[in-house]
This record gives structure tokens, sequence and C-alpha cells, in this order.
């Protein structure tokens, strides 16, 4: 079986599926990588004073942002800092279950990271608020799947 838009469709199916969160999927096809872009969005009702990685200071509702970016570890050229987490793809595409897998991986993750947004507001000590990616638990679960129906990069 194939898709039109190889691992991207597949992608997008599992995100569909298995992520409650606003979601964006961006393809750079210059730059061989693809973007899934999420959003937290959380009442600020104590009216908290927050200050963004701009420097940007604000008592509104928080608008929290991240990304993980597949990419192509010969042709794709990225910071990994600006990424949640990079996941490489090689020639031979990803898998169906490895998708699957990640969307699932990828919710439980930002559920994880809302209930630390809302404990960071709640908290006097807290300086800062991130997102977490275990990459050892997601290893983990990686190494564990049987992985069957691969899609390739897609083509345009």
């Amino acid at each position: 079986m194939t898709k039109k838009n190889g691992f991207l469709d597949v992608l997008d199916e599992e995100l569909s599926e298995n992520f409650r969160y606003d979601y964006e999927i961006n393809w750079d096809k210059q730059n061989h990588g693809i973007t899934v872009s999420f959003v937290l969005d959380v009442e600020n009702l104590e009216k908290i004073e927050v200050t963004d990685a701009d420097g940007v200071s604000s008592t509104d509702d928080i608008l929290y942002e991240d990304a993980v970016l597949f990419y192509n570890p010969s042709k794709t050229e990225f910071d990994a800092g600006n990424y949640l987490t990079t996941i490489p793809y090689d020639e031979q595409g990803l898998s169906r279950e490895f998708l699957e897998f990640f969307s699932k991986f990828l919710q439980d993750t930002v559920d994880e990271g809302l209930s630390d947004l809302m404990d960071f507001l709640e908290s006097d000590e807290a300086q800062e608020f991130s997102i977490k990616w275990n990459q050892d638990k997601f290893d983990e679960g990686d190494d564990a799947l049987v992985e069957t129906e691969y899609f390739k990069y897609p083509r345009y």
C-alpha cells in the first residue's frame, strides 16, 4: 500500500486519531524536513505575569507552542534547540507502527506538559517552564515496536 504523500499522510492520520491538541504539519520540501507544531492554550485566571522566550511579559492567557522535526540526517539543516525533539528518517521511511507510537507518545508528553504548566502557574518558586521529552522512554518504546508497513518520505 502506498500513500501519495508517503509518511506525511500516515503521520496526519495517526495524529488525527491519537493527538487531542491543536497541531499543524509543515513540509519543508527544500530542506527535507517535516515539522509537527502544537499549541497549548491555557487560561491565566490569576493573571500571573509570565515572560515568554522573547522576553515579553504579559498577564494574558498563555499560548505555548512547541514542535517536533522529522529530518533526513544527510540533507536536513536545523538547530535542534528549536524543537522539543528531532526524529531522523532514512530511505526506508517510517512505519505506520512507529508513527502511531509517536503520536501516542506525543499525546502523553503534552498531557504531562500541560499538567506541569498548570503547576508552574501555581508555584511561586518555579522560574521556567518547558515541555520535557523523555528520550530514553521514547527509545525504549521504539525498540519494542514490531514494524511491518513502511512509508517513504513524500514525493513532490
